[in-house]
């Protein structure tokens, strides 16, 4: 099988993408031709965005040793007979790497059988962190191409990068990838899947799911800030930053000053999304990873209507 892999973490990076190093190397151990197209930097929380006006400019990547950030990054391509492994960078959004991968590159190596969009560093269950995510959303823009997507989260529940627990949870998605390939329903856009890294997470349950509906309920997710006297946090700064509070379970810290010229931070109130899981039925995909079972969530790649509405409004 041709996969194309995306991510919205970025390259290899222990700090902000640490599982897509394990996953495409279990994919190419398994047998299948991997071609690969990453965000240059972390661009979590951009859903199905394009940089509009942006021109975009690809470097190239060759990935170092497994679990360590000796990765190397050029302004130039490979000849075309080296025979050492490259990916493409991208100054873009997951969903460009998408349209970028399928159409600008790779033709060499035949059609793209499925796009897979991660893993993602954390979960994404529920609507709350759905509607937000890039990984989501680079499976979104692959299903808008008529390509068959996995869109592909790895929760975690504390922060250590265990080499084997990342491994078990390659090896089970690359099991659970070739799975849903095969018996692909035709009316599934894509496949919204997260998997719990926990030990023996292969022996555990694998869930058929829906996706639970739930808001932020607590106010707003930006946090006031004193106006900066240096430059903006960076992107891989600002996730780990946000990551932490998730493993720990908890908002960023909050502190609200009155300005009358304000700054403000993405701070999301993970918080609101626990205690919705907490209080739903089991069956939704929140619950599932809660209980550290891998979640299937199959979906449609459009808003749906509400029915009952027809004909014309008279105002």
């Amino acid at each position: 099988m041709h996969i194309l892999v995306v991510n919205d973490d970025g390259p290899p990076s222990q700090q902000s993408s640490p599982y897509i190093h394990s996953l495409i190397s279990t994919l190419q151990k398994a047998g299948h031709k991997v071609s690969v197209v990453l965000p240059h930097t972390q661009r979590s929380w951009i859903a199905k965005a394009h940089l509009v006006g942006h021109n975009i400019r690809p470097t190239y990547f060759r990935p170092g040793t497994l679990h360590k950030d000796d990765g190397v990054t050029s302004e130039t391509p490979l000849p075309l007979d080296s025979d050492i492994e490259e990916w493409i960078l991208v100054d873009s959004t997951p969903a460009s790497c998408v349209q970028i991968g399928l159409y600008h590159y790779f033709q060499s190596r035949g059609p793209v059988d499925l796009v897979v969009s991660g893993p993602n560093y954390g979960r994404n269950t529920t609507a709350v962190f759905s509607l937000s995510s890039g990984t989501l959303g680079g499976a979104l823009e692959a299903a808008v191409c008529n390509h068959k997507a996995i869109a592909l989260s790895y929760a975690f529940f504390d922060r250590n990068h265990d080499p084997d627990i990342i491994k078990g949870a390659s090896d089970l998605s690359v099991k659970l990838i070739e799975h849903l390939y095969k018996i692909w329903d035709p009316k599934v856009s894509l496949y919204s899947v997260n998997v719990p890294l926990v030990e023996g997470v292969g022996e555990r349950k694998v869930l058929w799911t829906q996706m639970l509906q739930n808001a932020w309920s607590s106010g707003s997710c930006f946090q006031e800030i004193a106006v900066p006297e240096e430059e903006d946090q960076g992107p891989k700064e600002a996730e780990a930053e946000i990551r932490s509070a998730e493993a720990r379970g908890t908002e960023t810290e909050n502190e609200h000053i009155r300005y009358t010229h304000k700054h403000f931070k993405w701070a999301p109130r993970f918080n609101d999304v626990y205690e919705s899981v907490k209080k739903s039925q089991p069956g939704n995909d929140g619950w599932a990873v809660q209980e550290k079972y891998t979640s299937v969530t199959p979906l449609v790649a459009n808003f749906m209507h509400v029915s009952g509405y027809e004909g014309e409004i008279r105002l």
